[in-house]
This record gives C-alpha cells, sequence and structure tokens, in this order.
C-alpha cells in the first residue's frame, strides 16, 4: 500500500514538474519578426510579461526612442527601451493566454495569445475582439 502512494506521488509530482517546465519555456530573451528588437519575457506572481531589452535603433536625433504614439498623452515621454510589451499572460494547455501585447509603432494594445512552434519560434497572435480577427508573427528565440 505504501508503494501504491509513493508511486501516485511520483506520477503526480512529475506530471506538475513538466507542465510548469513547458509553462516556463517560454522565458528568455526573443527576436521580434523585424530582428529590430529584443524583447526578454520573464514570469512574475504566476504570470508571463515581456519588456524590450534591446533596440536596433535606441535613439533617436541622439536621444532615447520615446512612446510617441501611445494613446495616453502623458506616456508618450516613456522611453521605448526596457518598456513592457507583454502583459498579464497565464500559461493554459500549451498556449500563453489572457495577456495583452502593446505596440508602441502604433500606440495601440491589442489581445495577445502565445504558442510555441518549437523552442526556438514564438507565435505572438495580436487580435481585436476575437483571435480570428487579427494577426500572428513569428519571434525567434535569441541565442
Amino acid at each position: 500500500m505504501k508503494t501504491l502512494f509513493a508511486s501516485l506521488f511520483l506520477i503526480l509530482f512529475t506530471s506538475l514538474s513538466l507542465q510548469a517546465q513547458n509553462a516556463d519555456a517560454i522565458l528568455g530573451v526573443w527576436n521580434n519578426t523585424e530582428k529590430d528588437a529584443r524583447i526578454e519575457i520573464y514570469k512574475e506572481n504566476g504570470k508571463y510579461f515581456g519588456k524590450i531589452v534591446w533596440l536596433q535603433e535606441p535613439t533617436e536625433n541622439g536621444k532615447p526612442k520615446l512612446d510617441k504614439n501611445n494613446a495616453d498623452k502623458s506616456l508618450r515621454n516613456q522611453p521605448v527601451m526596457g518598456m513592457k510589451l507583454l502583459k498579464g499572460f497565464v500559461y493554459d494547455d500549451g498556449s500563453w493566454e489572457d495577456g495583452t501585447i502593446y505596440d508602441p509603432k502604433n500606440g495601440k494594445t491589442y489581445s495577445c495569445v502565445m504558442n510555441l512552434k518549437n523552442p526556438e519560434v514564438l507565435e505572438v497572435r495580436g487580435y481585436v475582439g476575437f483571435s480570428m480577427l487579427g494577426r500572428t508573427v513569428e519571434w525567434t528565440k535569441q541565442k
């Protein structure tokens, strides 16, 4: 009987460990589609976030690039470098969902879902309303 409980505990512990490993597979630095920015995805309080950690052109006219297209005028003076683009994702059955992605090129925030195509390619889908109405891009893992 003790062996049965020990075996069940081991199976449960192993499956929970594997699920946690899968959930954290998204962590790290990713190149955006254009390869002009790198986004670090990290975990905070059980949710996943992403911030810009590298820009091909971090300055404009000798000064740090600012979020000049933000719909919120009070945020237009914040630097793009270090900006949080991905917010509040939770892992659910192979996808990172219920989060948002901000596009500093147009100043808009979209609902977003992310999936690992393989360990080196992350599919990022931004959408408004329904996920069918959106756009998918691929980010590649920074080596």
